[in-house]
């Protein structure tokens, strides 16, 4: 059962989830095999000791108050299917916040509430957002080409498409997301990342990876997921601010949330930060995300993102431009906007999602935030989105009964 002391839920608590606690697998895990089971729960919490890293300086820390915790001895037998989920999707920390207040820390095996941990393309949310700051400020205008901001993109596969096509992932690419397959593009962008050894054939770094990717089509026409997108939004944030994508997402976005860590984010031998999936975070902080976006783009009473940008986010894509999707294998009326999963369901759920397990997932009926890490085996599979899914609307279903 769910673990709690007398007072709150917000201490550390093993619970039955103990996987090689005690182990110590530093001394195995490489940048070979750091990705993979079970070395990624090592590898997910380290990330600094294996590539390099900058870091997204945090402001001045402000903590939300506890609220009431679910867990407790009178509701156990309803949290015990929980206690499942949460084992049988390799948790490594969750954090709960219920109308801003903390309801629920948990971590397992050797996991701390100050240790960072690898957000995968739940990274790909932060930059959007760092976007949208941007484009308030009239920075950025999203119907513009890309190449208006980035000239050296002009002869790729980004230089026609849109700021926009890339925010939604409408633009057509020549580009592999198998996370599994050596000759995709994916793994190719984690070798020149850093994330994976380097061939020799490889391109130099991301820059000039980036300019080397053709068009496969026509764009606006059908969602396609494709991670380089988010790296040429922060190629675009770096041209319009004249910053390191690191410092802009410190100075716009990071510092401005009362975070109480420095995040990290991984660079390539170039210095550029790997925005689709390099930051790392500790779960608190990334909770803070979510609340972000519950409270209209607003911290501590101060507008960080404009709240158009979060309305616009929170109202979704158009579901018709993922007909045929894995994605609406799970979430049949789902669709993306703004670098954000919208499922189109009743309750106006958004989440941000990163292979292995990572999620920020918002109910605003509920007005809840869930922040979970995890270290699953696989990068992604429909059995692991549609497990978190229902545990997630489980979870939030016990909250509305015991609040």
């Amino acid at each position: 059962m769910l673990k709690a002391t007398a007072n709150s839920s917000l201490l550390p608590s093993p619970g039955k989830i103990d996987r090689y606690a005690g182990q110590d697998f530093n001394e195995h895990v490489t940048l070979e095999n750091w990705q993979e089971s079970p070395f990624n729960r090592w590898g997910f919490a380290h990330i600094s000791e294996l590539i390099t890293t900058a870091t997204i300086r945090r402001g001045r820390s402000s903590e939300p108050s506890a609220g009431n915790n679910p867990a407790t001895p009178e509701h156990a037998e309803r949290w015990h299917n929980v206690e499942d989920f949460l084992e049988s999707t390799h948790t490594d920390a969750i954090v709960v916040l219920q109308h801003g207040k903390l309801v629920l820390e948990r971590y397992f095996g050797s996991f701390q509430p100050h240790d960072r941990h690898v957000l995968m393309s739940v990274s790909k949310s932060l930059c959007a957002l760092t976007m949208g700051i941007l484009v308030g400020r009239g920075l950025i205008d999203t119907q513009h080409p890309v190449h208006h901001y980035v000239p050296p993109l002009k002869g790729s596969a980004y230089g026609n498409a849109t700021v926009r096509h890339v925010l939604d992932m409408t633009a057509a690419v020549r580009y592999s997301e198998n996370y599994l397959d050596a000759a995709a593009e994916v793994q190719q962008q984690d070798r020149i990342a850093g994330w994976r050894p380097k061939l020799e054939t490889d391109p130099e770094d991301t820059y000039e990876f980036l300019t080397l990717l053709k068009a496969a089509g026509e764009h606006g026409r059908s969602f396609q997921y494709c991670s380089a997108g988010t790296d040429v939004l922060a190629w675009i944030i770096e041209n319009v601010t004249g910053k390191r994508y690191a410092e802009v997402v410190s100075d716009e976005l990071w510092s401005q949330l009362g975070t109480s860590d420095d995040a990290l984010i991984t660079t390539d031998s170039g210095g550029f930060a790997f925005a689709n999936g390099g930051i790392a975070s500790t779960a608190r902080d990334l909770a803070k995300i979510g609340q972000l976006m519950l409270d209209d783009g607003k911290a501590n009473g101060q507008t960080v993102v404009p709240s158009s940008w979060i309305n616009d986010t929170m109202r979704g894509g158009d579901p018709q431009l993922a007909r045929g999707t894995a994605y609406q294998q799970v979430h049949p009326n789902g669709s993306y906007r703004n670098q954000w999963w919208a499922p189109g369901d009743s309750r106006g759920t958004v989440y941000a999602a990163g292979i292995h397990g990572q999620f920020i997932w918002i109910d605003p009926i509920s007005d809840t935030v869930i922040a979970k890490f995890s270290s699953d085996p696989q990068p992604v599979s429909l059995e692991l989105s549609r497990a978190h899914a229902e545990g997630f609307r489980q979870m939030i279903s016990i909250l509305e009964y015991t609040s």
